[in-house]
């Protein structure tokens, strides 16, 4: 058994961190918000993907650069507080916590709406209540068990995406489809209808703040460094293949989607996806996506829960949140953040009162803002890490950034320009907003809390990474 000083059992492997990645990032995201990616920049939306994956890629290998050389569960959190100091990782690690919150609740309302497609009667706040009780158990068994549920739940889902994919190619190929002649198919579809760029290059930089959206939540690999069998091996193999997987998924699930369909009828019957499944005359088709996006839902909720509790374990460690956060359970998970997880995703239950649907694109908006703010500060903290060590400690990284040091550079520049955009566009002011007075809430909470502590000496030192390693 391996077990880190810290209490945390290392039982994931390679297989599991891996559609831990793919179930906390292919989400709702891609089922739902592919549409409204497409309505902005018509076939273009292919270029946003291949732009948005390459950025995340470099993020990706700068957070592997970190996890190999140190894996803690703090991951990311405990990395910012050694090389950017105290405060960064206080905000670091509670951005990423919040990004997690927002985006449960988006799912766990998704859950209660795509069970009223069955249930019609039964009222929605019951479903998430149902579904937060048992994801928090789920999360409270050995993180093995949680492991393996993930690893099923996120191959249901990748199956229905490569089922798609499949059967549009078999309509394009083969003809089987049976909707009505005027439709035509094939690559042409991307270039008719206003040409490949529709809505000019404005339309393709405006999708960027739904197309990130859907890349989030792929840094839980460097989370699960802390618990993995042999991060040093496991880390590496997860980092160089989820981000191309999914990047894959994405540009061949739209490219299908749009050589079958002019871009303007995209979305038009609610999921994209149901288009496909119906076009080939699967009359069951809205009910086979249901069960594919319920499990979508659970899964992404469950990878979710997963990685903000680990992060609030590291947070706890550091001594920037409350001492009971630390706390190891006999099954070696740390359960109170699973309750506290839990007790935040209740809020779920109420906004299911409150909320009209159109508050998606604002909650999507903001799970933005903190992704993408995560990345920035995943980068910036690998620039520190490198500036802070010698030739020869660098020559003896197992997993180096490649592209060293332009890709990191050319990654932070796109991170700034995301949030040029979000800033921009009306639809997603708002969301800027919320995280510009999100951060300088962590600020103010800071000084106010951890920094007079931290004075009179009552935090823990930041751990030499050098000296934390296995």
């Amino acid at each position: 058994m391996h077990t880190q000083a810290q209490g945390l059992t290392r039982g994931l492997n390679a297989r599991h961190i891996r559609f831990m990645a793919l179930g906390s990032a292919i989400g709702t995201g891609l089922f739902y918000g592919s549409a409204s990616a497409i309505q902005m920049a018509g076939p273009a939306v292919l270029l946003a993907y291949l732009i948005g994956g390459a950025a995340v890629f470099m993020v990706m290998r700068a957070l592997g650069e970190m996890a190999v050389h140190n894996p803690v569960s703090g991951s990311f959190g405990q990395y910012a507080n050694t090389y950017l100091g105290p405060m960064s990782g206080f905000i670091l690690g509670w951005t990423y916590a919040f990004e997690m919150i927002i985006v449960c609740l988006a799912d766990v309302t998704a859950f209660g709406i795509y069970m009223g497609f069955w249930f019609p009667e039964v009222a929605r706040w019951i479903w998430v209540l149902g579904i937060v009780f048992l994801i928090g158990g789920l999360n409270l068994c050995n993180v093995k068990v949680f492991g393996e549920m993930e690893f099923w739940l996120s191959l249901l889902k990748v199956g229905a995406i490569v089922a798609m994919i499949l059967a549009g190619f078999g309509i394009m190929a083969f003809g089987l489809s049976n909707a009505d002649a005027g439709n035509a198919v094939g690559i042409s579809n991307l270039f008719e209808h206003g040409g490949f760029m529709p809505n000019g290059i404005g339309g393709l930089i405006a999708s960027f703040a739904v197309v990130m959206f859907a890349f989030g939540g792929i840094e839980i690999i460097g989370i699960t460094a802390g618990e993995a069998k042999d991060p040093q091996r496991v880390i590496p193999k997860a980092i160089n293949a989820v981000p191309l997987r999914i990047l894959l998924f994405y540009i061949l699930t739209l490219f299908v989607l749009m050589c079958l369909y002019p871009w303007p009828q995209i979305g038009s019957q609610g999921s994209p996806f149901v288009q496909i499944f119906s076009n080939l005359g699967i009359g069951s088709a809205a009910t086979v996506l249901n069960i594919v996006v319920i499990s979508a839902a659970v899964s992404a909720i469950n990878s979710d829960i997963f990685g903000a509790g680990r992060m609030m374990y590291g947070l706890a460690q550091q001594g920037h949140a409350p001492k009971g956060f630390a706390k190891i359970s006999r099954h070696g998970v740390p359960w109170m953040t699973v309750m506290v997880m839990g007790a935040a995703l209740l809020g779920g239950v109420v906004l299911n009162y409150l909320i009209p649907e159109n508050v998606f694109l604002l909650i999507a908006s903001i799970a933005t803002f903190a992704t993408v703010w995560v990345w920035l500060m995943i980068l910036v903290t690998q620039v520190a890490m490198r500036r802070s060590m010698s030739r020869e400690e660098v020559a003896q990284l197992k997993f180096p950034v490649p592209f060293w040091p332009y890709g990191p550079a050319a990654a932070i520049a796109f991170m700034l320009f995301v949030f040029g955009v979000l800033g921009y566009f009306p639809d997603t002011q708002a969301a800027l907003l919320v995280g510009v007075v999100w951060v300088l809430f962590l600020v103010a909470s800071y000084l106010l809390w951890c920094k007079p502590r931290a004075d009179k000496g009552e935090l823990p030192l930041a751990q030499d990474p050098s000296q934390s390693h296995r």
